[in-house]
């Protein structure tokens, strides 16, 4: 079985680019579950219920998200609607399940994947947890990630950990080795070169790195950064248009186990045929 993780995609160079290459990518790569993470999708910061609906139609299975999840609010009412209706496309959208209880939304999915792939039908789920090194103090993510884990059914399961540290996402990676498929970092937007297969066959890499412009500072136009940090003052941040890229990774796994045997980081120019 092969899962497709994409890296934060990160405003309409981003989004582009997905929906250039993904569609085939899939077809090629014969890829059986797709997930992206899409917090920066709408202008480089949050989510729409539109843009995410997008994403879906190109074949995206999951989104992750972080803490820009909520930068666009018709995402909180997109997620209330959702409650009452379980043919919602916003239950496949997952928050980081450490905030607070009450908060909107779902911090892990279960579905199975979809029809006309090689492997359809597998139950997988999907976790969403964000870090507390240099971040908001949310509640525990590994502990949560127990309590979650408990709950699933699925033997295929990708953990998205959203943070800053490095040290915090290895940890984890660490603590759920054997017990998940995968554990990928996001929010960075820079790609790592640390993919692997941890001996209880849990793929891990420190962060899967942005799909979106590069000649920026993270997204962000550079000369807008720049001056940011010689002058201290705010400033209205835009999103970057040059060197766009998609970057992630693949992962090859036992569809009855969810052992991984393979993670493969991907980088795909714009400019290539």
């Amino acid at each position: 079985m092969r899962i497709l993780f994409v890296g934060d995609i990160f405003g309409r160079p981003g989004r582009s680019i997905v929906e250039e290459r993904i569609p085939a990518l899939i077809r090629e790569r014969n890829i059986d579950l797709a997930i992206a993470n899409a917090e920066n999708a709408a202008g480089g910061f949050g989510l729409t219920p539109s843009i995410a609906e997008e994403l879906f139609a190109l074949g995206f299975d999951a989104l992750t998200t972080g803490n820009h999840v909520w930068d666009k609010k018709e995402i909180i009412e997109y997620f209330n609607n959702a409650a009452k209706n379980p043919g919602s496309l916003a239950h496949k959208i997952v928050r980081p399940a450490n905030y607070p209880n009450g908060t909107p939304g779902w911090g892990f999915y279960e579905g199975h994947t979809a029809g006309g792939r090689e492997f359809s039908g597998v139950p997988f789920a999907v976790i969403n947890l964000q870090g507390r090194v240099f971040m908001a103090n949310n509640d525990d993510p590994f502990r949560k990630a127990d309590e979650i884990l408990e709950k699933i059914k699925a033997k295929v399961v990708i953990v998205d950990i959203h943070a800053e540290a490095t040290s915090e996402k290895v940890a984890l990676a660490w603590y759920l080795e054997g017990r998940v498929t995968a554990v990928l970092g996001t929010h960075t937007h820079v790609p790592t070169a640390d993919e692997r297969v941890l001996p209880g066959g849990t793929a891990a890499q420190t962060d899967v790195g942005m799909s979106g412009p590069y000649a920026s500072v993270i997204g962000v136009q550079k000369e807008l950064i720049v001056q940011r940090f010689l002058s201290n003052m705010p400033s209205r941040f835009e999103a970057a248009t040059d060197d766009v890229r998609l970057c992630g990774c693949i992962i090859e796994c036992d569809d009855q186990t969810g052992r991984a045997k393979d993670i493969e980081r991907i980088m795909i120019h714009e400019v290539e045929a």
